[in-house]
C-alpha cells in the first residue's frame, strides 16, 4: 500500500509540474493580435490595384517571427514583416488581390509564427465588375 501511496503522490507532483512549466512557456511566447481579421475591399473595378495591410501587435513576451503565410488560392499574393517583430510593437501581412478575375471572391490568408496563438486566418473578400467601356 505504501508503495501504490508513493507512486501516486509522484505521479501528482509530476503532473502540477508540467502544468506550471507549461503555463510559464505560454507566458514567454510571442502573440499575435491583429487590428482587424477580415477586409471588405467591396465593389471594385477589374483591373485596378487591391491591396490590404492587416497590422498586428507582438503581445507576448517574446521576439515573434513569422515563418510562412499561406493563401487559399494563388490569386492572392502575401507579403509579411521579415524581421522578428519585438514585444509591443507592430508587423504587418500585405495583402494583394488579383483584379482581374470578375466576381465575388472570399479568400483566407494564414499566417504561421512562433506565436503562441498561431496559426492566424485573415480573410478577404470583395466584388469584382468590369471596367467601365470607353468610348
Amino acid at each position: 500500500m505504501k508503495t501504490y501511496l508513493v507512486f501516486f503522490i509522484g505521479l501528482m507532483a509530476s503532473v502540477i509540474l508540467s502544468c506550471s512549466s507549461a503555463q510559464s512557456g505560454e507566458k514567454k511566447a510571442g502573440k499575435m493580435v491583429f487590428a482587424e481579421t477580415e477586409h471588405d475591399f467591396g465593389t471594385i473595378t477589374q483591373g485596378s490595384v487591391a491591396e490590404f495591410a492587416f497590422v498586428f501587435r507582438n503581445v507576448g513576451n517574446e521576439p515573434l517571427i513569422i515563418s510562412n503565410v499561406q493563401t487559399s488560392c494563388g490569386c492572392t499574393v502575401p507579403a509579411w514583416s521579415q524581421e522578428p517583430v519585438k514585444k509591443h510593437q507592430q508587423g504587418i501581412v500585405k495583402i494583394h488581390y488579383n483584379t482581374h478575375i470578375l466576381g465575388s471572391f472570399k479568400k483566407t490568408i494564414q499566417v504561421h509564427s512562433n506565436a503562441a496563438n498561431s496559426p492566424v486566418t485573415l480573410t478577404i473578400k470583395g466584388t469584382v465588375v468590369p471596367a467601365p467601356k470607353e468610348n
